[in-house]
């Protein structure tokens, strides 16, 4: 199986493990899963880290180069049919990097790893 990893989670598995639901856990561990995430990911947590609200204890660089690799997850392009699909969804949720991610998930038919239930009113497949 493939799974696209939301942000928090793949931030999380990184450095707070403890904060993955049991089945995420399991789902992450499992060596028949292939990871990845988006490069949407990427952006999102450069802004976050660029105004402050969140702290790393590694480059963004090792974060999404060497640290990705030892944890065996892909970096996945941006996909011009990706950010088309985004003006299809729903108003559902305001967050550009969710609305990114759902139409990622739907496009390329990946079930998305996510504490956050939003995803779950866009009909994609949600592991939590």
């Amino acid at each position: 199986m493939r799974a696209l990893l939301d942000t928090h989670t793949l931030l999380w598995m990184l450095s707070a493990p403890e904060q993955l639901s049991p089945r995420a856990r399991r789902t992450i561990e499992d060596a028949r899963t292939s990871l990845v995430v988006s490069v949407a990911s990427a952006w999102e947590v450069a802004i976050k880290v660029g105004r402050g609200s969140l702290r790393l204890n590694v480059t963004l660089a090792d974060l999404f180069s060497t640290h990705l690799a030892r944890a065996r997850v892909d970096l996945m392009e941006v996909k011009l049919s990706h950010t088309l699909e985004v003006a299809a969804l729903p108003p559902l949720h305001r967050d550009p990097f969710d609305r990114l991610l759902v139409a990622t998930s739907s496009l390329e038919d990946l079930p998305i790893l996510s504490a956050d239930a939003m995803f779950d009113r866009y009909g994609v497949e949600r592991i939590w």
